[in-house]
């Protein structure tokens, strides 16, 4: 491990935005002959919604995900060089490590690589986390409120966000493969320039850029990947393919990207601020990234956990009635009223003991905002959504409501209209609601606090736990 006296000059190859999203092989020929220090790269996020953690599956096939390790891990002995993957199997909970795990030694005896593995896992009991709110160790991120034990017992899975210093440790002991558990997008990638001692400012804010691999480059695609180049004076981006190009435009606006401040990013034990950054176009596919700021602060590490208490039933109907298509919002109230009516009336539930709301696609669907005034839909695609304690309470309320789903008129003394049903049976029973309960950080003292490090020695196809609890 270099001394932060010394020059250092890191080459880290962030091959795609996510494994499994597909690897373009050319791309790793142009790579390798760039001799890169590392590959790391990000495995998943909360983006696709709870149900990956609640689950502990990956939304990504697992055919994919072996085609694109089986090209990474012929690179790796191709280049002897380690692989840093995080946040493995989309949302990074200890059942989504064990199955990037499984797909890795899946690999290594077929191909009878001789490795050694760490397993990097993160996941949390709800005992510890009761612990550490107990020890007013927990501190709630808006527009969560206050985090309460009824909250952690809803949760099927927590994890704990793990920054740089877990890949550390697995470098120190000899890792080839580093499967780790959730961890920050740019900490993966930064993880080996700062183990080897360069400046973590530069380090950050790097990975922060090759997070999505090329998408901060004119391929805007996940799929790309580019080489970092971290040195003494910042970094330097630059794609693995001659055809795309990174540019000054496209490498400066990427701190936009799922961040709610351009200039600065928290991220455990400090926050990068890039304020006085300055960003030359080197060549015409090289941008370099010059006076990169990490201000170090006390170590957090952000909770994330996932429910699956609570079950839907839905209903899609496609609406071109004239009437409804003039005066949107009034059908959506009345509609609603309707429902709401019905449900309690047939189930003799009290109105908090089930949730409908009603989603009206080619109006305002997707954002929930009425459009421009005077604005006429073509036609809606109106979904009503059911929310109850179990399936079967879900169900009946829908099949309650289907006829006025169906048939109910903007104005009463109309004759009846008929939508157009998008499925039959009307009602599709959608099973459990998976959400995020969790918004918070809890304070540790050491990095390695929340995480469990194990050790697999591969030889000949045969892995034998070597480290464990390391």
């Amino acid at each position: 491990m270099a001394t932060m006296s010394e020059p250092v000059s890191v080459k880290v190859y962030v091959p795609q935005g996510s494994l499994g999203v597909g690897i373009f092989p050319e791309e790793i020929d142009y790579a390798l002959a760039s001799n890169p220090d590392v590959i790391a790269l990000d495995a998943g996020s909360t983006d696709s919604g709870a149900a990956y953690l609640a689950k502990g599956v990956s939304k990504n096939d697992r055919g994919s995900v072996k085609k694109d390790l089986e090209l990474l891990m012929h690179a790796q002995r191709v280049a002897g060089v380690p692989i840093l993957i995080g946040t493995a199997g989309q949302a990074g909970g200890d059942k989504n490590v064990d199955w990037t795990r499984d797909i890795a030694l899946e690999i290594a005896r077929e191909q009878g690589y001789a490795l050694k593995i760490a397993l990097l896992y993160s996941e949390q009991s709800p005992q510890l986390v009761k612990q550490k709110l107990a020890e007013q160790k927990i501190s709630n991120l808006p527009p969560l409120g206050d985090l309460d034990e009824s909250t952690i017992d809803s949760c099927l899975h927590i994890v704990a966000l793990m920054g740089p210093e877990p890949y550390f440790a697995a470098l120190e002991a000899g890792a080839d493969i580093i499967i780790g558990g959730r961890a920050s997008d740019p900490a993966v990638i930064a993880a080996f320039p700062l183990w080897k001692g360069a400046s973590p400012g530069p380090c950050w804010h790097a990975g922060k850029i090759a997070e999505c691999g090329g998408q901060a480059t004119s391929a805007n695609t996940g799929q790309r990947g580019v080489m970092i180049q971290i040195h003494a004076d910042g970094f330097d981006v630059e794609p693995v393919d001659p055809q795309v190009k990174a540019t000054v435009e496209t490498i400066s606006g990427h701190l936009l990207y799922e961040n709610k401040n351009p200039w600065k990013l928290t991220e455990p034990g400090g926050e990068l601020d890039v304020t006085a950054c300055q960003y030359t176009q080197l060549t015409e596919s090289k941008v370099r990234v010059t006076g990169s700021v990490w201000n170090p602060q006390p170590y957090t590490m952000k909770l994330e956990g996932a429910s699956g208490n609570l079950f839907q039933t839905i209903m899609i109907v496609g609406i071109a009635d004239p009437d409804v298509l003039a005066d949107p919002q009034t059908f959506h109230d009345k509609m609603l009223t309707t429902l709401k009516q019905r449900a309690t009336s047939a189930t003799g539930l009290a109105e908090d003991e089930f949730h409908i709301s009603l989603r009206m696609y080619g109006w305002n669907g997707v954002s929930g905002m009425a459009p421009p005034e005077g604005s006429v839909p073509l036609e809606i695609g109106l979904m009503g959504v059911i929310t109850a304690k179990s399936q079967a309470l879900a169900s009946n309320i829908a099949k309650a409501c289907n006829p006025y789903f169906f048939h109910m008129p903007i104005r009463m003394g109309m004759e009846l209209p008929s939508y157009g049903w998008a499925f039959t049976p009307g009602d599709i029973d959608r099973g459990a609601v998976y959400q995020f309960e969790l918004n918070h950080v809890v304070s540790v003292d050491d990095p390695l606090e929340l995480v469990r490090m194990e050790m697999l020695d591969v030889s000949e196809g045969q892995a034998v736990k070597a480290v464990s609890n390391a």
